[in-house]
């Protein structure tokens, strides 16, 4: 069973800082379902800190304070995730308004 996005903001509420490790095990989860989108272990880890970002306490939600906001983040990672990095923002939402789980490959790893 796919997990909610609102069980995820639950779970992150009463955080003061994004990390990573503070986050739920759910977060890792429902992350998990955009993988195939993102094409490089960079940009996997910098999604989940620009959620996570997003997903945090802070008021302002612009790339820097994110990134002091957050454990391990750095300004120029995120920046270069959100303005260089191939990955679809518009894919993403897709999958996320639908719920639809990724295609699982029938390869036997």
């Amino acid at each position: 069973m796919p997990v909610s996005f609102d069980v995820i903001l639950l779970a992150i509420a009463t955080m003061r800082e994004t990390t990573p490790a503070a986050m739920p095990p759910c977060f890792e989860k429902w992350c998990k379902r955009f993988d195939d989108f993102l094409r490089t272990k960079a940009q996997k880890r910098e999604f989940r800190h620009y959620l996570g970002g997003l997903l945090g306490e802070s008021e302002r939600k612009n790339i820097y304070q994110m990134a002091s906001d957050s454990v391990g983040v750095t300004y120029h990672k995120l920046h270069h995730f959100l303005t260089e990095a191939t990955w679809s923002a518009e894919h993403i939402n897709q999958r996320r308004k639908t719920g639809h789980e990724p295609m699982q490959s029938n390869q036997n790893n």
